[in-house]
């Protein structure tokens, strides 16, 4: 057993000024981000958030293609809704082998190249923010990585698997963008609402050799994505029921601007994601009946790409999800439609 240290990376401040983001569009996510957080904290009670893309985002030219589509719908919703899209370049591994995304592997069928995947992370972001004017949203998986795309990221997921680790909670607390803690894979609401106290307190601890001190981030909160039972089963939570009960104890006494994110693939799916089509339209339902959950609820995610299901890594589909798999782009700008005109009945 050894540890190999092959060659040094780049520091993220040297990346950044490799691959800069312009002025115009640094003074545009301002404007931005003020949107966002004026829907997380209620001041904006017309809108939510669609944070949605594939579900790795693993090439450029389809990502791309797929990032210009949605912005021409985001141009058709802007009353209903803020659209952030997803570009994840990370991919967490339960068993820590296969396609981990962008940042190990630029090129998919490949071998693993850090040193290219940290520019290849920043320009596809940057490519994005610059080509469509949306700014974008990234899973932390690794927490001193964020620092690549601090000035391109407008929201940050910590997922399932690493919203107990008391460094991506320590993190999120410093972030200077809203940060959604993801439900654990056990379903526990209570390691949920745990993480989301974390993040919002003011914390001191070590990172990347320096003694930080943070204010706490009152923009930290709510992801549900399901869970994995006992039984090996996927098990929803995002039924009128559990939002109900989610919005009594997730209160405003005890936490900043509580509000949820509801995550429509994954376990809450079964990873079947042309039911994110019925989920998205049965949560719009639950908003309109119950004024409770119409205020936790602040917004989607939804996981799709040009084309539906996903691929073998070396399938070469264009706009194939190679991870889990997506809704296509047809369904997909359907069902944000539908969304809309549901959400102002």
């Amino acid at each position: 057993m050894s540890m190999d240290f092959k060659r040094r990376l780049p520091i993220p401040k040297e990346i950044r000024e490799e691959l800069p983001l312009s002025s115009d569009a640094t003074a545009r996510k301002t404007q931005f981000d003020a949107e966002v957080a004026a829907i997380l904290t209620g001041t904006d009670t017309k809108r939510r958030l669609l944070i949605m893309g594939p579900c790795s985002a693993d090439r450029e030219d389809s990502v791309l293609a797929y990032m210009e589509k949605l912005a021409d719908l985001r141009d058709r919703v802007v009353d209903t809704f803020v659209i952030i899209p997803r570009v994840y370049t990370n991919k967490p591994r339960t068993k820590g082998t296969g396609y981990k995304g962008l940042l190990h592997n630029p090129n998919p069928e490949a071998a693993p190249d850090l040193l290219e995947g940290v520019r290849a992370i920043r320009r596809m972001h940057l490519r994005v923010v610059e080509e469509t004017g949306m700014f974008t949203a990234d899973e932390m998986l690794y927490p001193s990585n964020y620092q690549y795309l601090i000035d391109l990221l407008s929201y940050i997921a910590v997922g399932a698997r690493s919203v107990e680790n008391q460094e991506h909670r320590l993190v999120a607390s410093g972030v200077p963008c809203p940060v959604g803690m993801k439900n654990p894979t056990g379903g526990s609401t209570a390691v949920m609402l745990n993480s989301i106290l974390a993040a919002q307190a003011p914390q001191t601890f070590l990172f990347r050799n320096w003694e930080v001190e943070t204010s706490g981030n009152p923009l930290a909160h709510a992801v549900l994505r399901g869970y994995t039972g006992s039984d090996g089963a996927n098990y929803p939570n995002y039924h009128y029921e559990y939002l109900e009960r989610l919005a009594e104890a997730y209160d405003a006494q005890t936490y900043a601007h509580p509000a949820a994110i509801i995550d429509c693939n994954h376990d809450n799916s079964g990873k079947r994601p042309m039911e994110q089509l019925r989920i998205c339209h049965e949560v719009v339902d639950s908003c309109n009946r119950n004024d409770a959950i119409a205020a936790l609820v602040r917004g989607f995610m939804i996981e799709s790409y040009l084309e539906d299901g996903n691929q073998a890594v070396d399938g070469g589909v264009f706009g194939k999800s190679i991870t889990d798999a997506c809704l296509g782009w047809e369904k997909t700008e359907r069902l944000v439609l539908e969304m809309a005109d549901c959400m102002h009945q």
